[in-house]
């Protein structure tokens, strides 16, 4: 009799289904596409694991990891030593892909492919350049025939990743940016209406005539916006492309920090994007929940290895193999 329920006992553990692993994050819009792809194919692979992604921005991710609201972050610039020392525990940057931030335009009658330099985009955010006919613009673009409409700047309304990258970019190579607006994921905007995430940014563009904004790659290809090729360090003038984002990352690839939180903006070489960047996932390297973690360090090593090959049809590029591996030693450091 005790065997027959033994038996019984253990048909029933068997076939009950595993407990349901609910994981809450928050943070970056830049990779949204990209990571509400894993999560669904991770739960696809895994049905028991259930990750939930609030789209709301950067700092907004930062703030709710720092808090202890979320059980990790997204973020597309990386934290700060003081944001670190703030937040109260070691925090792991973990690099997932790489993106574009591309400036995108709405200009009536027009829509062919602008040229911009560094300088000329940091102009126009500054207020300095306020036509779309002005010279400096249209020197760069001899033959299109642009209109002498006011250009009105779109920019984020909240603590962005892909502020943090534009601003990154237009820093290096704009003294008058560096020293008026500065590198942050908020900034105090000189000109311009806010639109929140890279949705708000697009959906502002795309509606504004005579708008022009900033937003990662796989926006402007999803609404079907303008954007235009940059300048880089070689003088070429580049368009984002997986490709020309993955040549970005070719120097850091040899001088990867540590921590991983480093820039590749206006990186040097042919066929580069300057606009490039890597984003990271932010895990907490002393959790509490070791059942948590030990479900989103095995997540994460899927992402890094078979999640890659999602990224070029959502306009990504993949992480250069050898920064993986370092990653897949990193992720060692959090604490299970």
């Amino acid at each position: 009799m005790r065997k027959f329920l033994s038996l019984i006992a253990l048909a029933i553990a068997v076939s009950a289904p595993a407990q349901t692993i609910q994981i809450n994050g928050a943070g970056a819009t830049f990779p949204n596409p990209i990571y509400s792809k894993w999560f669904s194919e991770y739960n696809r692979i895994h049905p028991n694991v259930e990750i939930n992604y609030q789209s709301i921005g950067s700092g907004g991710g930062i703030r709710q990891l720092s808090a202890g609201t979320v059980f990790f972050g997204a973020s597309d610039g990386p934290m700060t030593n003081e944001q670190i020392a703030a937040a109260g525990f070691p925090i792991l940057h973990l690099p997932t892909v790489l993106g574009g931030v591309v400036p995108v335009y709405n200009i009536a009658g027009y829509d062919g492919e602008l040229r911009f330099t560094g300088p000329v985009l940091a102009d126009i955010y500054l207020g300095k350049i306020t036509k779309w006919n002005d010279a400096a613009i249209a020197k760069l673009n001899p033959g299109a025939n642009l209109p002498g409409a006011d250009i009105t700047v779109v920019h984020r309304s909240e603590g962005s990743g892909t502020t943090y990258i534009w601003c990154d970019y237009l820093s290096k190579v704009s003294a008058d940016y560096k020293k008026t607006v500065g590198v942050n994921t908020s900034v105090n905007w000189p000109v311009g209406v806010g639109g929140k995430g890279n949705e708000g940014v697009a959906g502002l563009v795309k509606q504004t005539p005579g708008a022009i904004g900033y937003v990662e790659l796989i926006y402007a290809l999803q609404n079907k916006i303008s954007y235009g090729s940059v300048q880089n360090l070689a003088g070429e003038f580049v368009r984002a492309s997986t490709g020309s984002v993955s040549n970005a990352a070719a120097g850091a690839v040899k001088a990867m920090p540590a921590d991983f939180r480093v820039s590749i903006t206006n990186a040097p070489g042919r066929d580069v994007y300057p606009i490039s960047s890597f984003t990271w996932l932010l895990f907490n390297e002393s959790p509490s929940d070791k059942t948590r973690a030990r479900t989103m360090v095995d997540f994460a090593k899927w992402a890094l290895t078979d999640g890659q090959k999602y990224t070029t049809e959502l306009g990504y590029a993949p992480l250069p193999k050898e920064v993986v591996a370092l990653e897949m030693k990193a992720l060692g450091r959090i604490k299970m």
